[in-house]
């Protein structure tokens, strides 16, 4: 049995805040926005004046003033505030790591109210307590909520993250110390290979249509999007059809997880050892560039790039990145070993005879080899030889150890 390990998890939970509750987080976001624009706005100002940079503890300094100028600010307690600036100084970090490292940086920007939808509360148990016996939240300044604590919370609850998602309200809990929960062991391994139309096949010969979760809401949401377009701005039912679309995609999102946490969940009980593929998303869901053409200046020649947007977009639908993120985790936890390989010519090469060639792919669907003759699903053919190359891939990194 894999040696148990603490680790650092996020639990999520359901809040039913009554109607003066959610009125008065409400005005905790609005207070939180302008304290997080404010604080953008003193290290942009003190960086064009003096070339000075401002700090997260600079910041945190001037918090001691609030109480006295804006005490409806510091209600929830100093804690959240901290929070917000917490969460600005992130961005800032993140902006100088991409920039670093060659990215596109993009500066941290003003926020407005309406897309402002998270309190954050950094320091354990000040100005907010989670009592599980009662079902219960404690937040300073609001009262206590009513959580489903659907789940037993583990280890210790270090930060929590108070979200508005639409009409309803979620909880956010960061605890350290959470306790490894291996399972027995089942001595079976997977090759899994992903795919648009079968979200993912298996060197065990079983294949995973993919929901297409995206596709088939598709059509209510242009419905939606043609009825938002014709509203008139700042007008109510503009207002009210905005919630309605902001439904409709949380609706996808939340289908979309369900099922991933489902899929990840059976393949991490059912398998000691999983490889997949490493892929680099981003990169394949890149727009192609544009070829402008030599014979007309400032036009441009085909570039397929409708065909490509119809696949980034069923890329996207498929939610590979977030099924391997969940598969990830959950083997961590479980005492599992996910192993990611090379993608490349898993397509092209024969699983029998390891015969590499573009021409053993017939179609999307068909493959035969045209040195051995061995005739399999495409995508099975390619999970088969993703097992191989991570069982090769594991040896090697054990041979390596001793």
């Amino acid at each position: 049995m894999p040696h148990e390990v603490s680790r650092c998890r996020t639990f999520r939970y359901r809040l039913h805040p009554t109607n003066l509750q959610t009125q008065s987080l409400l005005r905790q976001l609005n207070f939180q926005c302008e304290l997080y624009n404010d604080a953008l706005e003193e290290r942009i100002g003190a960086w064009n004046r003096e070339r000075r940079s401002v700090t997260f503890f600079d910041q945190c300094m001037t918090l001691k003033g609030l109480k006295d100028s804006r005490p409806e600010v510091v209600a929830s307690g100093v804690t959240l505030c901290r929070g917000t600036l917490m969460r600005l100084d992130r961005a800032f970090v993140a902006f100088f790591r991409r920039a670093k490292c060659g990215e596109t940086p993009g500066f941290p920007r003003f926020k407005p109210a309406n897309r402002f939808t998270s309190l954050q509360w950094e320091d354990s148990g000040s100005g907010w307590k989670v009592k599980l016996d009662h079902q219960r939240l404690y937040l300073m300044g609001i009262g206590e909520i009513k959580v489903n604590y659907h789940r037993p919370l583990a280890g210790t609850a270090k930060a929590i993250t108070v979200k508005r998602e639409g009409t309803k309200w979620w909880l956010s809990v960061r605890c350290a110390n959470v306790p490894a929960m291996p399972l027995v062991r089942t001595y079976s391994e997977v090759g899994i290979d992903f795919g648009v139309v079968n979200q993912l096949a298996t060197s065990d010969g079983e294949l995973k249509k993919g929901k297409h979760l995206g596709t088939k809401a598709e059509a209510r949401l242009a419905r939606a999007q043609r009825q938002l377009g014709a509203q008139q701005r700042g007008s109510n039912r503009r207002r009210r059809q905005v919630e309605e679309v902001g439904r409709l995609h949380r609706k996808i999102k939340s289908q979309r997880s369900n099922a991933a946490h489902q899929l990840s969940r059976q393949l991490v009980n059912d398998y000691d050892f999983i490889a997949i593929e490493h892929l680099k998303i981003t990169n394949m869901v890149r727009a192609p560039k544009g070829k402008p053409d030599p014979e007309q200046p400032g036009a441009y020649l085909p570039n397929g790039a409708s065909k490509k947007a119809e696949l980034n977009k069923s890329i996207h639908d498929s939610g590979w990145g977030q099924l391997v993120s969940l598969l990830s985790y959950k083997a961590e936890s479980a005492g599992r070993k996910v192993v990611g390989v090379n993608p490349r010519y898993t397509s092209q090469t024969c699983a029998e005879c390891h015969h590499v060639d573009s021409g053993n792919r017939i179609s999307q669907k068909d493959f035969r080899c045209l040195k051995c003759g061995h005739c399999d699903y495409a995508d099975i053919n390619a999970a088969r030889n993703i097992l191989r190359a991570g069982r090769a891939l594991q040896t090697s990194v054990c041979d390596g150890c001793n």
